[in-house]
């Protein structure tokens, strides 16, 4: 059932979300996350992720009555307000307008992923990325390059996060996503199940990462820019493979990164 309502005041209960956007913990504490952008919201509309209202101008409501009139709630909120109206009551500038209030799903047991991933495996794994541009980024990358689970390390923002959500272009809606309280534990977890964890790093003197077999079930595990891996990550991991580059390029940005280990895994095992 779609309840269709203009919007009147600022003040109504259902527009909270989109007037704390900046407010991530009340989010986080609420399991709710903000889509944002004609094609982010499409895609969370055509996803299996719950969805609890829409916020956007009228004229992209007949847009959107397809995919709404198909959803499984019992209720959707839908709130009408002109782009300038949508702007002043979130305080951002947008493009088109078009934002949608989603609920976080249950975390994932990690072994249930697993259990649920067809060999030969696919993870991937982030390390103290903190800017959620970077993580949804990774993310977007893991959907085009078929990961079959994302580990998000305890030092690492959430991938629900606003900005995370919308750079991933709706990908997160459809990759299982464990945030862990413990990266390294983790990892082992993974071992344990015979899944070899290669860490990406710069430096030069490591194992080129065309010379690591990738062919077998494997988690490969990336750092922020500024710190790469911890240690206690590194440790927890099989190997660690690097990019060639020159002397004078110390490294790239993550998400460039896990674009390039991701197409290694998949040319290796004959997808690329």
């Amino acid at each position: 059932m779609l309840e269709i309502k203009r919007v009147a005041s600022f003040e109504e209960p259902e527009l909270a979300p989109y007037r704390t956007m900046r407010r991530h913990q009340e989010h986080r504490a609420r399991r709710i996350f903000v889509a944002e952008g004609v094609k982010v919201v499409a895609r969370l509309l055509a996803s299996e992720l719950t969805v609890k209202s829409v916020l956007l101008p009228e004229e992209w409501f007949a847009h959107f009555r397809p995919l709404l009139v198909r959803r499984p709630e019992p209720l959707i909120q839908i709130r009408i307000a002109p782009k300038k109206i949508v702007e002043e009551l979130t305080g951002f500038s947008m493009f088109q307008g078009v934002l949608a209030v989603g609920q976080v799903p249950e975390p994932p047991d990690l072994e249930r992923v697993v259990e649920k991933s067809a060999p030969p495996r696919l993870f991937a794994a982030l390390d103290g990325l903190t800017n959620a541009e970077n993580v949804g980024a990774a993310v977007r990358c893991c959907g085009a390059f078929g990961v079959q689970g994302l580990i998000v390390g305890e030092t690492s923002c959430s991938p629900y996060l606003r900005r995370a959500v919308r750079s991933s272009m709706g990908a997160i809606f459809r990759i299982p996503a464990v945030e862990t309280e413990s990266l390294v534990e983790a990892l082992d977890r993974l071992r344990a199940r015979g899944v070899k964890c290669v860490a990406a790093h710069p430096r030069p003197e490591l194992r080129r990462l065309s010379e690591t077999n990738l062919r077998k079930d494997c988690c490969l595990v990336f750092g922020s820019e500024g710190y790469g891996i911890s240690e206690r990550v590194l440790a927890a991991c099989d190997e660690a493979a690097a990019i060639p580059m020159p002397p004078e390029v110390d490294s790239l940005n993550v998400s460039h990164a896990v674009a390039v280990f991701l197409y290694e895994a998949n040319r290796q095992r004959g997808r690329a």
